[in-house]
């Protein structure tokens, strides 16, 4: 690793293959690059919606997510490694049932914007949705020597902790309005129903 990250340009990559942390290499367009490439934006996004500016413990948790995403990333990148554990799923789903519990339920679909960290917030939203997705495809790909005895290519934790983490950051997006200056309300959806012909 210390090795990789000196030397920044290896020209590696410039057939259209990259390296797995195992020392294997696959196309760039490999499914499981995609989720990588996704799970690396989205926490290039958390870290621009902390540089914003959040409520301590907001930020605090954003900070646990992006080493969490850093071991969900680390997984993908060395088939066959556990780093992401159920205890990290767990605490998106306490942290969720918090910040939840003190927002008014939703009558209608309510559009993404107000402040910027609550723009932002839904920004990490959608990327962590693609992300999920990502996971998803590669979770799909049959393993090649097939059998009843392969096992699967991903832990059900990675797929949980994208799940939880989508959930979670539209959560704190309509958190955030709430909290910011201009105190921001929420915009709902304004859907014209048409009565059916």
């Amino acid at each position: 690793m210390g090795h990789r990250l000196t030397a920044i340009s290896t020209r590696t990559g410039d057939a259209g293959t990259t390296g797995l942390g195992d020392g294997s290499r696959c196309s760039k367009s490999a499914a499981r690059i995609q989720a990588l490439g996704d799970v690396d934006e989205l926490n290039s996004h958390l870290g621009l919606l902390r540089s914003l500016g959040l409520p301590e413990a907001i930020d605090n948790l954003l900070l646990q997510v992006q080493h969490d995403l850093f071991d969900l990333g680390g997984e993908l990148s060395v088939p066959g490694m556990t780093l992401l554990k159920p205890e990290q799923v767990a605490a998106l789903d306490e942290a969720l049932k918090a910040y939840n519990a003190q927002l008014p339920p939703l009558a209608e679909f309510i559009l993404p914007g107000g402040t910027q960290t609550a723009s932002q917030a839904h920004v990490c939203r959608t990327v962590a949705r693609r992300a999920e997705r990502s996971v998803v495809a590669v979770a799909d790909e049959v393993a090649p020597s097939g059998g009843a005895e392969t096992p699967p290519l991903l832990r059900p934790e990675l797929l949980q902790y994208l799940n939880r983490l989508s959930d979670l950051m539209f959560v704190l997006a309509r958190t955030l309005n709430r909290a910011g200056e201009a105190a921001s309300t929420e915009i709902y959806w304004k859907h014209q129903r048409q009565p059916r012909a």
